[in-house]
């Protein structure tokens, strides 16, 4: 991202006393996540799994008040892929939610752009969309929690759906409840943004 079109974008935050929301979609898989842990010398860990195709997929993002001192973690899981209809359906659970000016800081996928999300923006003049530029995955704080959330996953192995939502509300809780997580996923990024 242009340092140039970030400037101007933390000016209209504060100009317009915005609340900023990074916003991601991410998939778990039933499948288990395989990564190195513990173990006794000589007992290699085994994870045994019926092999199943189902998934979660997830829409969520990271909101910072306008005095950039409180954050706040939104999301929605869905059965079936995210398209548009899912990414509006989001945005106007966030403007129930924050109060004023929200501006919406989302990738430049398809499912980001078109004649749905235009009419939200025109029926909410408070929302206000921008993208970061293409291929810059490592600039979006929301990459953080996906972080957090698969790595409390990784080397499960959830029977069904029902107990894999179950697992991924448990700890998806626990990072919206943690301020600290919160901030170390904005601080991990590599956004030049600051919280002070």
């Amino acid at each position: 991202m242009e340092r140039h079109n970030l400037e101007e974008g933390k000016k209209n935050s504060a100009r317009l006393g915005a609340y900023l929301i990074f916003i991601d979609e991410s998939g778990f898989m039933l499948t288990p996540t395989v990564r190195r842990t513990w173990a006794p010398v000589g007992c290699t860990p085994l994870i045994r799994h019926h092999y199943a195709n189902g998934r979660i997929s997830v829409i969520a993002g990271i909101s910072v008040s306008p005095n950039r001192k409180q954050l706040g973690l939104f999301g929605m899981f869905f059965y079936d892929n995210i398209a548009q209809e899912q990414v509006v359906a989001f945005l106007r659970e966030v403007l129930r939610h924050l109060r004023g000016h929200v501006i919406a800081l989302l990738d430049n996928g398809s499912i980001h752009k078109g004649a749905p999300l235009r009419d939200l923006c025109r029926r909410h003049a408070r929302l206000h969309i921008e993208y970061f530029p293409g291929y810059a995955a490592e600039l979006n704080p929301e990459e953080g929690v996906w972080a957090l959330m698969k790595g409390k996953l990784a080397n499960g192995r959830p029977d069904d759906l029902a107990e894999l939502v179950e697992q991924l509300q448990i700890e998806f809780r626990h990072i919206a409840q943690s301020q600290p997580a919160l901030r170390g996923c904005i601080r991990q990024s590599e956004l030049p943004f600051s919280l002070a």
